[in-house]
């Protein structure tokens, strides 16, 4: 049970990192003209339960409501969705940190 939390907080924190990257790739790219922003989505890993994946798909200049002129980037969403995945983040990690408690205590009890 600890390994398996300890794979899936990891599995968490790396879908959370590349989730903050498309944002701030987003970000950073929201005055380049013609530039279509991209959208991170979380989809579980096979086999289930492993972890999950994260895919970046671009979004239609047509579809973005409110978004950038030059690019259709929308920077109130992309600052609420960074704030979301560093919340997330932070839980895995937390995750993390207890199932290394839980592995410290199970090796201290079998020596």
């Amino acid at each position: 049970m600890t390994v398996s939390a300890l794979s899936a907080g990891a599995s968490g924190l790396n879908a959370n990192q590349q989730a903050l990257g498309v944002a701030a790739h987003n970000v950073a790219n929201a005055n380049t003209q013609g530039y279509q922003p991209q959208q991170a989505q979380y989809q579980e890993a096979s086999p289930a339960g492993s972890g999950v994946t994260l895919s970046a798909q671009g979004r239609g200049l047509a579809a973005a409501e409110g978004g950038n002129a030059a690019s259709g980037t929308d920077l109130a969403t992309e600052i609420t969705h960074s704030l979301v995945y560093k919340a997330s983040f932070d839980l895995n990690a937390k995750v993390i940190q207890e199932a290394d408690k839980r592995i410290g205590t199970l090796i201290d009890i079998k020596a």
